[in-house]
């Protein structure tokens, strides 16, 4: 039924003739970005009477099917493109994703027991090489190097009184020699004196003797002769005595010289003794010193694992240090794939923490023996029953660090090209 003729108010009770209205025409609204119409202000469509509000345009289906076959053909190329480009560097590349950064991960210890007395590092503080890291307590060792010091100033003491003494010694025992070769000179004329005076004696009592019987001497001149006999006799062997007692004290005088020797090696003595009281005093200053445990080299900090209080002892671990400027990666290539990792290669080195940041470097070494060599429950295969899995060998590859981006650790992903 048409739209007019339903139209109560457009009836007529007379039958009328049809007439042939012409297609209405009206101008498309102009539309906003979101599609639908917008209005002009201040004007209003202008209404037709009898004629239904505009419905949308019916779109074309040739133009609809062939944006369809446009969008589709873009995508088709860009997964050609992007397809070919993986297949090409799959078959170009080698691909490990089974590396990680590694360091030279050093474990600070104790050289000596004791008690932790200050911490002046904490967990991810960059320490420059010398800076304390832990005191242990060091009362015990000063006490001993105080003790030390002491003993060598007492054997420098003991020195110089033997030294005094052997001079001193020296001194009187040759002035002693002296005076006993001076005395034995006098014993030795006061005896060859006293024998000439005794045979002189003897001489004129042996006369006297020969003429007192005839009456040519007195009586009394015999007497005389003998008593000075006697006398001379008794005064030869006073000489003799008291020449032997000179000889006697040259003979004690030259003993005396070993107490020159006995002193000379007392003095040899304190040679080896200070030598050793010397060697345990470096060894306590260098226990002395190992109570304030440095850092060896320009790194960082990663672990603490002790407390201020805490006894430790020789040999526990007390710190974890790297430095972050010596980096490496080591990588577990598989034995299908290491002939494309040849020391001296250059390959690509990409973080997994680190999106869009490539590293280069140079492959090192590699290893001559898998990482199955080395495990701790090796499997002989002792049953018969075998599975062939590919080995793996480790690598390792230089890199150089990048504002301390590369940290041990870190996974990354190795990238050489085949045939290079």
């Amino acid at each position: 039924m048409n739209d007019r003729t339903a139209d109560p108010s457009l009836r007529t009770d007379a039958p009328a003739a049809p007439t042939q209205t012409p297609p209405l025409t009206s101008t498309p609204a102009p539309t906003t970005a979101a599609g639908t119409a917008s209005a002009v202000p201040g004007s209003a469509a202008p209404a037709v009477p009898g004629a239904s509000p505009a419905a949308p345009m019916p779109q074309d289906p040739r133009r609809a099917g062939a944006r369809r076959l446009m969008v589709g053909g873009v995508l088709l190329l860009v997964l050609a493109v992007s397809g070919g480009w993986w297949f090409y560097r799959q078959m170009t590349h080698v691909f490990v994703n089974d590396a990680r950064v590694a360091a030279n991960m050093v474990a600070v210890s104790s050289r000596v027991p004791g008690w932790v007395t200050a911490i002046e590092v904490v967990e991810g503080d960059a320490v420059k090489a010398g800076k304390v890291l832990v005191a242990i307590d060091t009362r015990e060792s000063r006490l001993l190097v105080d003790e030390l010091d002491a003993r060598l100033a007492g054997i420098g003491a003991r020195r110089e009184e033997l030294r005094a003494r052997l001079q001193m010694t020296t001194q009187q025992t040759a002035s002693r020699v002296d005076a006993q070769e001076a005395a034995i000179r006098s014993a030795q004329a006061a005896q060859a004196a006293a024998a000439a005076q005794r045979d002189f004696a003897r001489i004129e009592n042996e006369q006297a003797e020969k003429l007192a019987p005839s009456g040519m001497i007195p009586r009394v001149r015999l007497e005389q002769t003998r008593a000075a006999y006697e006398a001379a006799r008794q005064q030869a062997l006073r000489a003799q005595a008291e020449l032997e007692n000179a000889q006697a004290g040259l003979a004690q005088a030259k003993a005396a010289r070993g107490d020159l020797a006995v002193l000379e090696r007392q003095l040899a003595a304190l040679g080896p003794e200070e030598q050793q009281l010397r060697a345990q005093q470096a060894r306590a200053v260098n226990d002395l010193r190992d109570r304030a445990i440095a850092m060896p080299f320009d790194g960082v900090v990663d672990r603490v694992f002790v407390d201020v209080g805490e006894y430790v002892t020789p040999g526990q671990r007390l710190l974890m240090v790297h430095d972050p400027a010596q980096v490496r990666i080591e990588a577990n290539v598989k034995e299908t794939d290491i002939r494309h990792f040849r020391p001296g290669k250059t390959v690509t080195v990409s973080v997994d923490a680190l999106q869009g940041r490539v590293f280069e470097g140079t492959v090192s070494s590699v290893s001559h023996a898998a990482t199955s060599e080395f495990a701790l429950l090796p499997n002989p295969n002792p049953s018969g029953n075998f599975t062939k899995i590919t080995q793996r060998l480790p690598v390792r590859v230089t890199v150089r660090q990048q504002d301390g981006l590369l940290k041990p650790g870190m996974m990354v992903e190795l990238e050489a090209r085949v045939g290079d």
